[in-house]
């Protein structure tokens, strides 16, 4: 049982030293996951912690027609959860389940479309 999520936002130069130091790959990524056990006194349950990229979602949502950063920002945390989860994405199978639940709660949850405006972000209309 789930007990406590937190996510943390961040940038590429944010995120870059996190997937080295625990991920060992080197530069910028979308999303880490990291997963905990209660430790001795704490509640019973999983703890866990979603290192979400925005700048990444930011570049990659808004250079595809009908996919915004506000989906793409939301895929990074479905995807995360996934992975908190422990689905895994090494082969073409696995990626492909993953993507397909995905796809399917970013659907069931109706994730909005944010557009700019000179005050920043606002749902569209």
């Amino acid at each position: 049982m789930w007990r406590e999520l937190t996510v943390i936002l961040t940038d590429d130069a944010g995120i870059a030293p996190l997937n080295r130091h625990i991920m060992r790959h080197s530069g910028s990524t979308d999303v880490i996951t990291q997963r905990y056990e209660s430790l001795p006194g704490e509640s019973d349950g999983l703890y866990g912690e979603l290192f979400v990229n925005v700048e990444r979602a930011w570049q990659l949502g808004g250079s595809r027609r009908g996919w915004p950063a506000s989906r793409e920002l939301a895929l990074y945390i479905a995807h995360g959860c996934d992975h908190l989860n422990d689905e895994d994405d090494a082969t073409p199978a696995g990626r492909q389940r993953m993507r397909q639940r995905e796809l399917r709660w970013l659907r069931s949850i109706c994730v909005p479309v944010l557009i700019t405006s000179g005050a920043g972000l606002r749902p569209a209309v």
